[in-house]
């Protein structure tokens, strides 16, 4: 390569958008030992970006109006060129978005990604998760079917549990005295500019990420054995991403209702309240301790705790050990508190009678457990362990 063409490709790489794409994808140093779990934050964008843009496509035919609502779901069903298949990939994508969120979290939680000096880079893509959860929510209100009044009328409802502030908060989120056009109108202004929102916090979350780098599955200073993020993790991550896209598509094609409720598809009937209300499984698992709760205002606070939990982790967590391999007894605590969350989310599917009560609240109780007893007093005791191993 001549002199000219080295100088012109570096004074190319100096330019602002050239030299923030080579430091932060090309040419960024990371651990040499990072596995196909690492990918999820990629697929999650990948995901973001599908639904900002499917869901522009389809804001420009839907009808944010309670006569006109459902009509319109089903007119780009059926009329819009292309529009099943744009209908299908947000739905679905809002699964898949949860899907790999979830498994992103429980990543970071098994390797300890949340440790110091990381605490932001948690607290950031827990906040992300929250975000997301909201606009998941006010979402599936917008096709205006039974699930989606009568979802939102119970979940809007439990506001009203808050002491002195609970029925006006209420009334400013339905925007009048009950679920009607007001609250459709609101919730779909919001779902609108929601995942822009995300993706402005997603850009904090991956600096955070950047100015201390990558965890890595031994749990160590990875800063001595470092490689360029391309060609080698890019091409890794390819791995996944094609994998994701079959994954995505088989749901797409060929079981696009699986994962929602068929009650969906009778148009919104204040007068008929459905015999069970079930939300999105993506919802199910806070729906369940929820409900385990007989108080309403100790069911808000449960769900509040769930989020609270995830955000105190870095601050209440005592372990010097960061990867969950070197931890076994705090292994079996992690893998119950899978199984756990998989139990939380079937019962919340389950009527709202015994014995799912009961479970329930047993399964509520060891979730709660794990973050405010296991994390914290887990760590004190290995310490002493190893103190007394070493004596």
């Amino acid at each position: 390569m001549s002199t000219v063409s080295l100088r012109t490709r570096h004074s190319i790489l100096k330019q602002p958008i050239f030299s923030a794409v080579n430091e932060h994808l090309i040419a960024y140093p990371t651990a040499s030992n990072l596995s196909y779990f690492w990918g999820f934050g990629s697929l999650a964008g990948i995901c973001l970006s599908i639904q900002i843009i499917s869901g522009i496509f389809l804001a420009m035919h839907y009808t944010p109006h309670v006569d006109y609502a459902f009509l319109s779901v089903e007119h780009i069903m059926r009329d819009v060129e292309g529009g099943w298949f744009l209908r299908y990939l947000h739905a679905n994508g809002a699964s898949m978005f949860f899907i790999v969120t979830y498994l992103h979290i429980l990543r970071g939680l098994y390797y300890g990604s949340y440790a110091s000096p990381r605490e932001l880079v948690w607290c950031s893509g827990v906040i992300i998760f929250i975000l997301m959860t909201l606009t998941a929510f006010i979402g599936y209100v917008l096709p205006w079917g039974q699930m989606s009044f009568w979802g939102a009328t119970v979940i809007t409802s439990l506001a009203s549990a808050i002491p002195l502030v609970g029925d006006s908060i209420v009334t400013w989120l339905w925007g009048g005295f009950s679920v009607d056009n007001a609250t459709l109108n609101r919730f779909y202004s919001l779902h609108y500019l929601m995942p822009f929102v995300i993706a402005g916090a997603s850009i904090v979350h991956l600096a955070a990420l950047h100015q201390y780098g990558s965890n890595n599955p031994l749990g160590t200073d990875g800063s001595f054995d470092k490689i360029p993020f391309y060609p080698y993790f890019y091409f890794k991550d390819l791995v996944g991403w094609v994998a994701f896209a079959i994954f995505f598509s088989v749901f797409v094609y060929f079981y696009p209702n699986l994962l929602g409720h068929p009650d969906n598809y009778i148009p919104a009937n204040p007068m008929s309240t459905p015999a069970h209300i079930v939300p999105e499984w993506y919802f199910l698992l806070v729906y369940a301790i929820l409900r385990s709760i007989p108080n309403k205002l100790g069911g808000v606070a449960a769900i509040g705790g769930v989020f609270a939990c995830l955000l105190a982790l870095p601050f209440i967590n005592t372990s010097e050990i960061r990867s969950t391999t070197f931890r076994p007894i705090f292994q079996v605590f992690f893998w119950l508190l899978v199984a756990d969350g998989i139990l939380l989310g079937w019962l919340g599917a389950q009527p709202v009678e015994d014995p799912y009560i009961l479970i329930g609240q047993l399964a509520s109780v060891y979730f709660f457990f794990f973050f405010l007893v296991i994390v914290p007093f887990l760590g004190k005791f290995e310490k002493a362990l190893i103190y007394h191993g070493h004596k």
